[in-house]
């Protein structure tokens, strides 16, 4: 299963992404939703394969307990405001999720294809927009979650090279 993987994960990639979006209700904040789950999960099973899961996990844990804990602290503070009302809104949990998976994946499964690496940063991308759009959050608040996102993704592979050093 894991030669399949490897051999296929393009493939596979692909095609789990567009069945994901077209069995989501026409929405674009459902598409969204769905994507921002589909590209840290697509992220594990491809860690899975080249054997860094655990670093992988561990690094999607950290990002989750910062975005979480980002979110508590900040209670009833204006940058924490949701644009449709509520709170816990920044940063974006969603855009956090998306963009490190994207960069997961862009680094780590799909290096040799620059058509899946943009599609793949296009479809993080749309899920930040797709927030904004549903009124979930600002721009500013999915922007905090792309950055921590992609912070703790590459966070952990540049103390190993520094390391390695």
């Amino acid at each position: 299963m894991l030669d399949f993987l490897k051999r296929w994960r393009n493939g596979v990639i692909l095609v789990v992404l567009v069945a994901v979006v077209i069995t989501a209700p026409p929405v674009p904040e459902r598409w969204g939703d769905r994507i921002a789950w589909t590209l840290p999960a697509l992220a594990g099973v491809c860690s899975v394969a080249n054997g860094t899961w655990p670093e992988t996990l561990l690094r999607f844990a950290a990002m989750e307990a910062t975005v979480q804990g980002t979110k508590s602290a900040l209670a009833d503070a204006e940058i924490n405001a949701r644009p449709r009302g509520g709170e816990r809104g920044f940063p974006s949990a969603h855009s956090a999720h998306a963009a490190f998976g994207a960069s997961a994946l862009v680094h780590d499964c799909v290096a040799g294809n620059p058509m899946m690496r943009a599609g793949l940063i296009v479809a993080a991308a749309f899920t930040g927009a797709s927030r904004v759009d549903a009124g979930a959050h600002n721009a500013w608040q999915v922007l905090a979650g792309w950055i921590v996102g992609f912070g703790f993704e590459r966070l952990w592979r540049q103390r190993k090279k520094r390391r390695r050093a």
